[in-house]
């Protein structure tokens, strides 16, 4: 995503939130180094979510890995520009599972969206 969508379009009005928990051993918090990640644009916020909090409102909505029922993760959700979070999610374009196996349809939602003005 970083190469193929963000640096494409450096001047798009994104808004791209990075939430990462642990679900492995090897994404313990004292291994999480988000400059290393794969989202380096600087338009990118990356939260800790030690308490899953976030995969799980998602997991509630969907659970498009169909694993660890209840917690939505390593997943995109793409929202629209005039998307708002109140009391449950707004209603997603399109969302994926994994990030990297589901990044062409990521990429196919957001074109569009990045040529309006």
């Amino acid at each position: 995503m970083q190469k193929e969508i963000f640096d494409k379009n450096p001047t798009a009005p994104l808004s791209i939130y990075v939430v990462w928990f642990s679900m492995l051993p090897t994404d313990a918090r004292s291994r999480w180094n988000w400059t290393s990640g794969t989202i380096s644009d600087t338009r990118a916020i990356h939260y800790w979510d030690e308490k899953r909090v976030v995969g799980t409102l998602l997991g509630k909505e969907d659970n498009p890995m169909g694993e660890t029922p209840g917690v939505a993760w390593d997943a995109f959700y793409l929202y629209g520009p005039d998307a708002e979070w109140k009391e449950t999610p707004p209603q997603v374009i399109v969302r994926g599972a994994t990030v990297r196996d589901e990044a062409d349809a990521l990429k196919e939602k957001i074109e569009p969206l990045l040529k309006q003005k």
